[in-house]
């Protein structure tokens, strides 16, 4: 791994008691929810992360907590450098302070975490539904949502998907 990426790590640790991980070289670092602005705002100002890549998350359904890990990838273009912040978050009331503040792309990546993940950015401007339909139901990249099933239709049973298909009656 990148010995700049290392340095920025420890300090890290050193200002807000992160934890660091190396994982086929790539850097993660991890943060609490309630410290997540100001490491992104000591990267950005002061390591030199001036560009929120992606927001998203990953679910580890049945595990509680944490159920989810909040991704933050920023990208130094200056240094180039790729760091990964991961927030874990418990799975009974998941939230995490907004970056809309700190990174313009923030509002929509996290209006799309919410969507997808039902995972609520505190102090949004304007967190809605993004890519769902407003009176939908869930989150449908949780592990945990149900998943519509339709059988595809063979030749073989035809005639039995085919009996059972909604047609328009006149």
């Amino acid at each position: 791994m990148d010995s700049k990426l290392e340095a920025i790590a420890q300090r890290l640790q050193e200002k807000f008691q992160t934890s660091f991980e190396e994982f086929r070289g790539e850097a993660h670092v991890f943060a609490r929810p309630d410290q997540i602005v100001d490491v992104l705002t000591w990267l950005r100002d002061r390591e030199g992360f001036e560009m929120l890549a992606t927001i998203t998350a990953v679910d580890y359904w049945p595990q509680e907590k944490p159920r989810f890990h909040v991704v933050y990838l920023l990208n130094s273009l200056s240094q180039n450098l790729t760091l990964m912040v991961r927030v874990p978050v418990d799975g009974d009331r998941p939230e995490v302070p907004t970056a809309t503040g700190l990174y313009a792309n923030a509002n929509w990546r996290e209006r799309e975490v919410w969507d997808m993940f039902g995972i609520r950015f505190l102090g949004h401007p304007n967190l809605r539904r993004i890519l769902m339909p407003a009176d939908a139901e869930g989150h449908p990249l949780r592990k945990d949502y149900p998943l519509g099933y339709e059988e595809p239709q063979f030749t073989f049973n035809y005639e039995e998907i085919n009996r059972l298909k909604p047609y328009a009656r006149e």
